[in-house]
């Protein structure tokens, strides 16, 4: 199948102290969260000068992508386009239709499969399109890729580098603790998010050679009466030092690609302070980021949607996940008043 450019899709974020509140509102259009929530969450932006790093991650992604197609090919040109923040969707697609692109791969920031990580983008791409009107590139989207063995090898090496890292007097009971972006039940409970999390915990774990691990959620963002998925990372590792289940523990943001605002604040900041405050010594891997053999994934997963016949690679007993989702696939929660999070 022709294509004749790459999109890069992805949530987007501050640049400013002056970007935060603007950007928060655009997450939060549509939803009745009270303007104080919102205040508190822009002071985890404000932390850190008001600059998410995921913009500057996106970035260096793309430069890496782009080197890594200019040298093995295909050599399409890769563009950029944002949920929440500039440059928008919107933004890109007029700029693509312009360059006379006329039908694009687009790869997503997210690799497993919910609402939020999954279809919201592609409703996103599709009411850019109707958006910009006639002439608006064809745009499809890549596969999940939560169990692709170039993911699954670049997290692997992300965690030998922080068990590594652990103090040498605290290895004797290291746990590794995942951590994903909590999500509601409502909408955990119609998608594959969790199973694909426990997937991606077990062939890591298995190939370090680690015992002791755990599944925890970090970053929730709703109502306080609303359930969302438990444990929390802070309960969590108040557990592990109350029942003696670690000498240090190593956490594993599994779910988020890029180090950006969720991971430096709830872990690098929260999670840090805790541990400290507990004595219990913590180590933080890595994402994948540029990862090379991550990049690498991005490029065979545009190799193989422009090659059906090509194999299709998964690690796990869950398989390779389908090109084109069901109509009913990972429908939208309801959404009761709440908070918003934060990237």
């Amino acid at each position: 199948m022709n294509y004749d450019a790459i999109l890069i899709v992805s949530f987007g974020g501050p640049e400013s102290r002056e970007d935060v509140l603007p950007f928060l509102e655009n997450v939060l259009r549509g939803r009745n969260v009270p303007r104080e929530r919102m205040w508190a969450v822009a002071e985890h932006y404000y932390h850190f000068g008001g600059v998410s790093p995921i913009n500057q991650q996106t970035r260096e992604l793309i430069a890496a992508l782009e080197a890594e197609l200019e040298h093995k090919g295909p050599k399409l040109p890769v563009y950029w386009g944002n949920r929440n923040w500039h440059p928008l969707l919107p933004e890109t697609l007029r700029r693509m239709k312009l360059d006379g692109v006329r039908r694009a791969l687009a790869f997503v920031t997210s690799a497993y499969s919910s609402y939020s990580g999954c279809r919201q983008y592609r409703e996103d791409i599709s009411r850019a399109q109707s958006e910009v009107g006639p002439g608006v590139p064809e745009i499809d989207k890549l596969r999940a890729f939560f169990n692709h063995p170039e993911f699954i090898g670049a997290t692997e090496e992300r965690m030998q580098e922080a068990l590594q890292a652990v103090p040498s007097e605290s290895r004797q009971n290291v746990q590794v603790i995942y951590t994903a972006h909590s999500i509601p039940l409502s909408m955990a409970n119609t998608c594959d998010y969790v199973q694909q999390l426990e997937e991606v915990r077990r062939l890591v774990s298995s190939r370090v050679g680690v015992r002791n691990d755990a599944l925890v959620y970090q970053s929730r963002s709703g109502a306080p009466g609303q359930p969302w998925l438990e444990p929390d990372i802070l309960e969590y590792v108040r557990k592990v030092k109350a029942n003696n289940l670690a000498s240090a523990v190593v956490l594993a943001p599994i779910s988020f690609i890029s180090d950006h605002m969720e991971v430096l604040y709830d872990l690098d900041v929260e999670a840090r302070q805790l541990c400290d405050s507990l004595a219990l010594p913590m180590v933080r891997a890595k994402t994948v980021g540029v990862h090379p053999k991550f990049v690498g994934m991005i490029r065979e997963l545009i190799l193989e949607r422009m090659n059906p016949a090509s194999e299709r690679r998964a690690l796990g007993a869950l398989g390779p996940r389908a090109d084109v989702c069901a109509e009913d696939c990972c429908p939208a929660p309801q959404r009761p008043q709440g908070r918003p999070g934060s990237r």
